[in-house]
């Protein structure tokens, strides 16, 4: 947050010509610096024990309002969110060798107009990216710890400002970036209105806004278990809103297709991220409470999450929208872990949110990087329709085989990272007693393989239509994140034990 602080300062103070390549370094630094001090803080916690980081005078800990909880699940999804958006951030910061980026020469600009011209043809750069960017992270991080309803909700709205403003920042298809990023906006703030309902009935059912002071005053409900069960329902929607949850999902695959390309990555991944860790916070902690009641509703979201991104997903023509409600299926796929509440649920959602985090940042970048061409062989906005990508693995068998080991952990296929976080969120589910989730998430998991194995065969099996396509040249960092996300991808898949191990030593305290 401080880092993002001097973005905005550097804006101001230092000359238009070195903004970016300053903004670049400071947010690569900061973003670096953070998991270094998360690790560090990882090692102090895991030997003695979770804390509160607002504490009184005398170092005991205080509840109520500004509680941050320092423990080892919170540090855990913050050190996921934090490899993420490095690798995030290197896509955000790359530019093609047309000496373009994602990014419009000027947001504010209306589409088509005079001064949208003028400032793209002088060579402007829109690079208060870099502090949005770490504003949303910061709101992220501080997602995972937050211990009371109105540091949640403060943390909430840090991640997601940020968010709503780079979704309208795209290059290229002006009008559909802005009228994405209304969407996202406006949705997001009638989430944020069921959001602080919630918060007022667990303020009517215990007095608190805090976990721990909710939590106690469960003892003696005095009858207004209406309130809590209402309370929990409501909280829970603003979070289900944030993972793209059915019927929540509305936003989702506008939101992904209007949005420049690595926004779309950095938001797919740690967006989710921040949000899974927060609802098992609250549900481990306040939702206990009502977790009879709202089981039900649990199982229906659960169930059409799952099949409204299979069955849409199976219609898409649309790259970015394929993977925008390929990320629904498996938001599914994760709350069977979620409403598992277990310990083993609690790793294997960790666990499934690294390997969907690393492909996604790794299928994004790669997007970027597949162009159209015109006639004459300029090159023109990204390749988003499926149809482009005949014959990719042809005229460049990198970026193709690359985008395959994506799609196959996507997919669930042995020897990826997505293969072992599906397994481990299944098993969970079945010791849990949700048998019957986990075999319709068999069923949508082996569905929503067509349409990722549908785009290999396109890129492998199809010869190149004309000459409408093209993989473009970059300064290098994307392909950086590309390559070292494809081979976490397969390292994951054939290594799981070292990182079930942490994690599973990680989450305890969450309990």
């Amino acid at each position: 947050m401080g880092a993002a602080v001097i973005g905005v300062l550097i804006e101001s103070f230092v000359p238009r010509r070195g903004r970016r390549a300053t903004q670049i370094i400071v947010s690569l630094v900061a973003v670096a610096s953070a998991l270094v001090a998360v690790i560090w803080r990882w090692t102090v916690v895991s030997s003695d024990g979770a804390t509160s980081i607002a504490q009184g005078v005398d170092g005991t800990s205080l509840t109520g309002i500004g509680t941050l909880t320092e423990d080892g699940p919170g540090l855990t999804f913050q050190l996921i969110i934090l490899v993420s958006a490095f690798f995030a951030f290197l896509v955000i910061a790359d530019r093609t060798e047309t000496g373009e980026g994602s990014f419009a020469a000027s947001a504010a600009s209306q589409p088509g107009s005079m001064d949208e011209r003028e400032v793209t043809g002088a060579g402007y750069q829109q690079t208060e990216i870099f502090p949005l960017a770490l504003f949303a992270t910061g709101g992220m991080l501080a997602f995972t710890m937050a211990a009371d309803l109105l540091t949640l909700f403060i943390a909430l709205e840090a991640l997601s400002l940020p968010l709503y403003v780079l979704t309208a920042t795209a290059r290229r298809r002006r009008s559909l970036s802005q009228e994405a990023a209304m969407k996202y906006f406006l949705l997001g703030a009638f989430s944020s209105a069921f959001f602080l309902m919630g918060a007022a009935f667990l303020y009517g059912f215990s007095g608190a806004l805090d976990y721990k002071s909710i939590a106690g005053a469960m003892i003696t409900t005095n009858g207004m278990d209406m309130l809590l069960i209402i309370g929990v329902a409501l909280v829970l929607i603003g979070m289900l809103f944030k993972v793209g949850a059915v019927p929540f999902h509305a936003w989702t695959p506008d939101a992904y297709q209007g949005a420049p390309t690595p926004i779309t990555g950095f938001m797919a991944a740690g967006t989710k991220i921040a949000a899974f860790a927060a609802m098992l916070r609250f549900l481990y902690t306040v939702g206990r409470g009502a977790q009879w009641d709202i089981t039900p509703v649990m199982w229906t979201i659960i169930i059409l999450t799952m099949l409204v991104g299979t069955v849409v997903g199976l219609i898409q023509t649309d790259i970015k929208r394929l993977l925008a409600y390929s990320s629904i299926a498996h938001a599914g796929f994760i709350l069977i872990g979620v409403n598992a509440f277990s310990a083993e649920g609690i790793s294997s959602v960790a666990f499934y949110l690294v390997a969907y985090a690393i492909a996604t940042v790794g299928a994004f970048g790669i997007v970027t990087l597949v162009h159209e061409t015109d006639a004459e062989g300029n090159i023109l906005g990204e390749a988003t329709a499926l149809s482009k990508w005949k014959g990719l693995g042809k005229t460049n068998p990198m970026l193709a085989t690359a985008m395959t080991i994506f799609l196959l952990s996507f997919a669930g296929i042995p020897l990826t990272s997505g293969f072992m976080g599906k397994f481990a969120v299944f098993s969970a589910g079945v010791a849990s007693g949700e048998t019957v989730l986990v075999v319709i998430a068999v069923l949508a998991s082996a569905a929503t393989a067509f349409f990722y194995f549908r785009l290999i065969v396109l890129m492998f099996f199809r010869e190149p239509e004309g000459e409408g396509t093209a993989t473009v040249a970059s300064e290098g960092m994307s392909i950086v994140a590309i390559v070292v996300c494809a081979i976490l991808t397969v390292l994951i898949g054939v290594f799981p034990q070292p990182l079930f191990d942490f994690l599973a030593q990680a989450t305890v305290f969450m309990l």
